[in-house]
């Protein structure tokens, strides 16, 4: 109850109740007198005595009181809405410390809060102004980029509706009504293509994978060359992924090369089927000859041309199961996750397309499966309880769907450098089959992020690079691992190397070579780094690895820890690759001296275990391992070197000189 008073009334209650209390002490102690003493003539020097004390007390309590609720009380209060003040609003001025002079250290700390409270709020205000203004200028650089992009992008959520779409967009799509932000791709666009592969995508295991496909739009049944790539982003509160479309307009590119495959396929038949009938000679030789010659180098270029996606046949299967089902017409897939390169798109329409025209002429038990596959090749079967047409071509001369106006199952078998064949498959089977390419193993290609720092946009490094400020210097961190530890017989087996840019590790731009030493690695130098001969038996030899080390290297401050050791295998090697090293070299060992001081222990372990650096064990005495710890630890150090009053990499080489025993104590 009452803390729901001020605090001045408490305060007041406070000394009321001193004053009550006081005083019903004064006149219990004043009755207990009278009784004891008895007598009648004592009762007015009692009661004077008595209204004398309770008098005086309640006089000296309302002193106090006063003198209190003046010093004290009031103070408080003022303090309390000051401090509401500046916690609340906007009010930046200090605290008047006379307010609260009898209250001890207590305005100064007080004023001490909120002067220091004001000072982080305008530098915070001042780092978001800066942020929000960096930001804003990568976003119009990033907009200027995604608008300057040849191709046309959209950014789709997964209910397939635009959320980001650049100008090229228009010229490709068309300035139709149905292009605009959260309006549906389906409006642009025919969605069987875009949904087989999405779905498929979102199925994979590789989230990272992306895949090609042949769209249409919906207006004037274009044909576009699309790539799908599914949009992770932590943080998302969407069931599923987005995903970004680009898109290329290949109608024209398409019934071109079309129609030259045709022609060309044509020519060499009617040249095949005229050549029996020419008398034997020197020009049927000739054209049996270039016919030999020509064919196989056609077959490579029918499949090109397309644009292909890796499809696993299970998919395949999956895709047809569907389509067919939902027309009534039922398929039992047998397939495995052998990876086609094919059109999945088209494929899948083309078996439709051949599954209900055989079903119209009384196929039963429908089944897809791989008949066989080699090292290159699989062949797709699919197979009834009913005998296959003499002729399948002609269920292959009209367009397949709506999406694929003006191509033909014809068209889709010549752009996979295949055939449809018509074979038993067993007792009271038959099949329809075509041979597909297998898709070739994926290679470890770099990442796909964007590496971008505008923030070099706008650096500006002295012509003197002594003159420069540490954060605002390019360096490259790297590591050797060596046969042995003398430079002068040993040699390297492995180098790596990461860039550090603007005070930031950049991540993809790593180098990482096993080196062929030209000589044994002895068993004690296994047995730190775990490199062996047989790893490195068909590896860059060095002369070679440091030419490349040298290109990446270039333009860079070379930053290592104990720097002397490993630059002396460069140098070494200076002469034989044509190239020097002259360009300016850190050493860690030396960063961790100046601070903290010789006499502290100055290992990389040592290093990153007072900065909080994790190296992995796995990756300890690994060169790429150690080049990353290196990096972290430099990174970390160049604000605490700034801090030391080492602002420019003149000043820092100037005070490696202090330290350069303890280099040579180490080596």
């Amino acid at each position: 109850m009452f803390t729901r008073l001020s605090l001045r009334l408490r305060i007041f209650l406070f000394f009321a109740l001193i004053a009550l209390g006081g005083s019903a002490l004064v006149v219990t102690g004043l009755v207990i007198g009278y009784i004891r003493l008895g007598e009648a003539h004592a009762l007015s020097a009692f009661i004077i005595s008595g209204l004398v004390a309770v008098l005086a007390i309640f006089g000296l309590t309302t002193w106090i009181w006063v003198l209190f609720d003046e010093h004290v009380a009031r103070p408080v209060e003022r303090l309390a809405a000051d401090l509401r003040a500046r916690a609340h609003s906007d009010v930046d001025q200090g605290i008047d410390r006379d307010i609260a002079r009898y209250l001890g250290d207590l305005a100064p700390a007080a004023n001490a809060v909120t002067t220091n409270l004001t000072e982080t709020r305008n530098a915070m205000a001042l780092a978001v102004g800066r942020e929000t203004a960096r930001l804003t200028t990568e976003k119009t650089r990033l907009e200027t980029l995604l608008a300057e992009m040849p191709d046309g992008v959209l950014f789709c959520t997964p209910q397939h509706a635009i959320a980001l779409y650049n100008g090229q967009c228009r010229d490709i799509l068309g300035t139709s009504e149905a292009l605009g932000l959260g309006r549906p791709v389906a409006g642009l666009l025919r969605m069987g293509p875009i949904r087989q592969a999405y779905e498929r995508l979102r199925a994979s295991p590789s989230p990272d994978e992306g895949t090609d496909i042949l769209v249409s739009t919906r207006t004037d049944a274009r044909l576009l060359e699309a790539r799908l790539r599914l949009l992770r982003l932590e943080g998302q509160e969407t069931d599923g992924p987005g995903y970004v479309l680009t898109l290329r307009d290949v109608s024209a590119d398409l019934k071109l090369q079309a129609e030259r495959a045709h022609l060309l396929t044509d020519m060499l038949e009617g040249v095949t089927n005229t050549l029996p009938d020419l008398p034997d000679g020197s020009a049927k030789t000739a054209l049996t000859a270039l016919v030999a010659r020509i064919t196989p180098r056609k077959i490579a270029t029918d499949t090109q041309w397309w644009p292909m996606e890796r499809l696993a046949a299970a998919d395949l299967g999956a895709a047809l199961t569907a389509r067919l089902a939902a027309q009534g017409t039922p398929l039992a897939p047998d397939l495995d996750t052998t990876l086609l390169r094919c059109d999945g798109f088209a494929i899948t329409r083309l078996l439709e397309r051949l599954a209900l025209d055989w079903t119209a002429t009384g196929a039963k038990d429908l089944a897809l499966t791989l008949a066989s596959t080699t090292p290159d090749t699989a062949i797709l079967s699919l197979e009834a309880a009913s005998p296959a047409p003499a002729d399948p071509a002609l269920w292959l001369a009209t367009p397949l769907s709506p999406g694929l106006t003006g191509f033909t199952g014809a068209d889709v078998l010549l752009s996979h450098g295949t055939a449809l064949t018509a074979e038993p498959a067993g007792p009271g089977r038959h099949a329809l089959r075509l041979t597909l390419p297998l898709a070739a193993p994926r290679a470890m290609g770099p990442s796909r992020s964007v590496l971008y720092d505008f923030d070099l946009l706008n650096a500006d490094i002295p012509d003197d690079l002594a003159a420069a400020a540490l954060k605002s210097l390019s360096f490259v961190i790297f590591d050797t691992e060596t046969t042995g530890l003398n430079p002068q017989v040993d040699e390297i087996c492995q180098i790596a190397a990461v860039r550090l840019v603007n005070g930031k590790i950049v991540p993809g731009e790593r180098f990482d070579m096993l080196v062929n030493p030209g000589r044994r690695i002895p068993a004690a130098s296994t047995a730190v780094h775990h490199i062996t001969n047989e790893m490195v038996t068909d590896a860059a030899p060095v002369a070679e690895a440091l030419a490349r080390f040298h290109t990446f290297a270039a333009g860079s401050v070379l930053v290592a820890h104990n720097a002397p050791f490993d630059m002396s295998f460069l140098r070494r090697r200076e002469t034989e690759i044509g190239q020097r090293f002259d360009q300016p070299i850190l050493d860690t060992v030396l960063c961790s001296a100046i601070l903290y001081g010789q006499s502290a222990e100055h290992t990389l372990d040592a290093l990153c275990a007072r900065l909080h650096i994790q190296i992995p064990d796995a990756d300890r005495h690994t060169a790429i391992g150690d080049a990353i710890g290196t990096a972290e630890a430099f990174r970390k150090m160049i604000p605490m070197l700034e801090a030391a009053e080492l602002p420019n990499l003149g000043a820092l080489i100037r005070a490696f000189d202090r330290h350069s025993r303890l280099i040579e104590h180490l080596n």
